[in-house]
């Protein structure tokens, strides 16, 4: 299951999103903001990191107005790798070589379309297990 959150500047973004995701039968928890009013987006970083962590969720989507507050957030979380991506091949390297569990994006910074892109190819990419990045992601943890 993927957790998503938004704050406020990413609200209208994650609706698009979830419909998306509900398109392609993809199972997600929406762990808010439930609307557009200002909220703090450290909190839904929390909320998203949390359930990936306790294992609720396996990966998560993150949204905020420019996507960098709500990753510098989820990055604070040991165990998380929050990559923010606003083009195809950045989501596909991350997964590859970083095995992100995160994806931030930036409401005010990408359009839906491409949005979705962007998303598809985070989801759909496999980490490569090779030795090299395991190795890398190993003293990232540490």
């Amino acid at each position: 299951m993927i957790a998503i959150a938004s704050d406020h500047g990413g609200f209208v973004l994650k609706q698009e999103i979830m419909a998306h995701l509900e398109s392609k039968g993809v199972a997600f928890k929406d762990f808010g903001a439930f609307d557009d009013k200002a909220v703090d987006y450290p909190d839904y970083a929390k909320l998203v990191t949390s359930a990936i962590i306790n294992g609720e969720c396996s990966e998560g989507i993150l949204i905020c107005g420019t996507g960098i507050g709500i990753s510098i957030a989820a990055n604070k979380v040991a165990g998380i790798r929050c990559a923010l991506c606003h083009d195809v091949f950045s989501a596909e390297a991350t997964r590859l070589h970083n095995d992100a569990n995160v994806l931030a994006l930036g409401g005010r910074v990408i359009g839906p379309s491409h949005a979705l892109r962007v998303v598809d190819a985070f989801l759909s990419t496999p980490f490569s297990n090779e030795e090299r990045h395991i190795n890398r992601i190993a003293k990232i943890e540490n």
